[in-house]
């Protein structure tokens, strides 16, 4: 038997294979072809580079990859290549918001700015500052909150542990249509009710009331998906040991769910915090440090940055006061959502 014979030949089906550094070297190609076209045409808007730049990405990696590796691995590299497309699309626009916002909130952003008023300081004079709107946003938020949860948990609590036939399929109905009510739909719902009817006039529960109607179908989706993961197993071991079905689920699924329930929670929290219309209708504005939101207008995050902006004219002292509490604005919202994060992680089961 010959040496030739006892050599194992290389399999046909395994075609040549390119590079690891293959689709960055693409990418760098095509971003360099964009800007050539686009200084070549005379195009003035980066949008328009980067788009040649993701067409020749695109067809770059398909027609080297279709000619050595084969159409098969083309098509999967054109759809890598899409999916990353896709990606950098989505981030490039957010990114771009927040390092605006931050090089133009920075500019007034300090200790001072985060502890004052504009109660004696006109929009067109330096200085001033979103302690009353701080303190306004705070309340507000945490009065929805305060009406929301009970209401949404207990009622996620119902449609998977006790709902069945057409009540529940109702509830659900009518919790997918709150989903998608516009804002200041729940707005006019409550101008309408506590100004109109009650004359109970503008005040920060008013838009407590309009946050929570936005805020309670956030809260029932995410812990009834929550309660629906919670192994049946559980409740199974609970309820053959002669526990009542309500200690069951107080005992057993409401702990074992607790993490994804707090994130639901936080993420509808972020959600309401940056909502300007109701406040708008219900909580109007004021300069002044209002500390009762039972009583009279009420100053927002939200409102203050519309406020600050429509008055500024683009330029100026109120310009920059928008773009820091913009700012703040952000941070806090990020702050709450790495906090359910981090809620998640923690209680997550081991």
């Amino acid at each position: 038997m010959s040496h030739a014979s006892l050599t194992p030949r290389r399999s046909s089906l395994r075609g040549a294979t390119l590079p690891k550094w293959f689709p960055w070297a693409v990418a760098a190609a095509s971003v360099a072809l964009g800007l050539a076209v686009s200084a070549a045409a005379g195009l003035q808007s980066s949008i328009q580079w980067a788009l040649i730049a993701a067409v020749c990405f695109v067809g770059g990696n398909y027609g080297v990859s279709a000619r050595v590796e084969g159409r098969r691995q083309a098509k999967d590299r054109v759809a890598t290549s899409l999916v990353w497309v896709a990606f950098l699309l989505a981030v490039i626009p957010l990114a771009s918001l927040i390092w605006e916002t931050l090089k133009r909130g920075v500019k007034v952003l300090d200790g001072y700015f985060l502890s004052h008023s504009m109660g004696v300081v006109s929009d067109t004079e330096p200085g001033g500052g979103i302690y009353h709107a701080l303190i306004g946003t705070l309340e507000q938020v945490g009065l929805a909150t305060l009406f929301s949860v009970p209401v949404g948990v207990l009622t996620a609590i119902y449609l998977v542990e006790y709902g069945r036939g057409r009540l529940a399929k109702a509830v659900t109905f009518f919790v997918d249509v709150m989903t998608g009510i516009p804002s200041i739909v729940a707005g006019l719902f409550i101008l309408s009710l506590w100004v109109l009817i009650l004359d109970m006039g503008p005040s920060g529960i008013a838009g407590s009331f309009a946050l929570s109607i936005l805020m309670i179908p956030v809260v029932v989706r995410s812990t009834e998906e929550m309660l629906k993961l919670v192994p049946n197993e559980l409740r199974e071991a609970s309820l053959a040991l002669g526990v009542p079905k309500w200690r069951t689920i107080l005992k057993v699924v409401l702990p074992t769910s607790l993490g994804g329930i707090t994130t639901g929670v936080m993420l509808a929290i972020a959600r309401i915090t940056g909502e300007t219309a109701p406040v708008l209708l219900l909580v109007w504005g004021t300069n002044f440090i209002n500390t009762n939101p039972l009583s009279g207008p009420q100053a927002s995050l939200p409102m203050y940055i519309y406020l600050q902006y429509a008055n500024s004219g683009g330029e100026g002292a109120a310009y920059d006061r928008a773009w820091a509490a913009a700012l703040t604005l952000i941070a806090f919202i990020m702050i709450l959502n790495l906090a359910a994060r981090a809620i998640a992680r923690w209680k997550a089961p081991r």
